[in-house]
């Protein structure tokens, strides 16, 4: 692993094998990890909500081969997955994700338990799943024994009965929209009200779209993936098109075997 961005006297210097960049040549510890993906310290008026994405992309713009991104990522993706996950006080997901990649509860690791602690936080991070019809199989794992208990964001006309199933398979349901849907921005509000401050979004591109659509993502942390799959794969982000394009910047940019681990910030003074 090396950083390229930001550039500074370490990440110029070469590594005894003749790569360059800070860190190249070895790999990085989980603590180093965090540390690259720390999110912004609070201000003056305390925590606010920081909704970040985690996504992977292949170079012609695929999120996914047959249907999941594993097949797009590499070890080292993963490692950086569980570290924004250890991060985080929630991992908000689409209804459609859950099916599609098997979701199962996040797990509290040891690597990180004294960082949680002293952060304020649960020993893992809860798993919020935004649906608006609830058509989930409420046997699975990832309702009935998650170490966090796992939420439900839902709009005020969610099906009464799917959201007592819900319940009764001990997720917590919380409303996040007027109509049968969710709305980004409530959804977000609703999270800090419940003390969930640094978000993170793991897709999929739906959820992701609409998010983007509303203007409540404040960062993405992107892996760009060494691959071509051409096809029909959806792109990391789907749903209408915004009016106008918003503009991120780079905040840093981490490189291991071709894969590029970049991360770009809606607001660049917050890093």
């Amino acid at each position: 692993m090396r950083r390229l961005f930001p550039v500074t006297d370490e990440t110029a210097a070469p590594a005894p094998d003749g790569a360059s960049g800070e860190g190249a040549g070895r790999e990085w510890s989980l603590q180093e990890l965090a540390a690259a993906y720390a999110y912004p310290e609070p201000g003056p008026g305390g925590p606010v909500p920081w909704l970040r994405a985690n996504m992977v992309s292949t170079l012609d713009g695929a999120a996914q081969h047959d249907g999941r991104s594993q097949p797009i990522s590499s070890a080292t993706d993963m490692r950086i997955f569980g570290t924004l996950r250890a991060l985080a006080d929630v991992v908000v997901v689409g209804a459609e994700t859950v099916r599609k990649e098997g979701y199962r509860p996040a797990r509290a690791r040891e690597d990180f338990a004294a960082m949680r602690e002293a952060a304020g936080q649960r020993p893992a991070p809860a798993i919020a799943v935004v649906t608006a019809s609830l058509d989930l199989d409420f046997s699975l794992p990832l309702f009935t024994s998650p170490l966090v208990p796992t939420l439900i964001l839902t709009g005020a006309a969610a099906p009464a009965d799917r959201v007592a199933a819900a319940e009764k398979a001990g997720a917590r349901v919380v409303t996040a929209g007027d109509g049968i849907g969710v709305d980004p921005a409530l959804a977000v509000r609703a999270l800090a009200d419940l003390g969930h401050t640094r978000l993170l979004t793991e897709g999929g591109p739906r959820l992701l779209g609409q998010m983007v659509a509303a203007g409540v993502l404040d960062e993405l942390c992107l892996t760009v993936s060494p691959m071509l799959t051409a096809g029909e794969a959806q792109r990391i982000a789907g749903g209408p098109a915004v009016t106008v394009p918003h503009r991120f910047g780079l905040v840093s940019m981490l490189e291991e075997d071709g894969f590029l681990f970049t991360r770009y910030g809606r607001d660049r003074t917050a890093y």
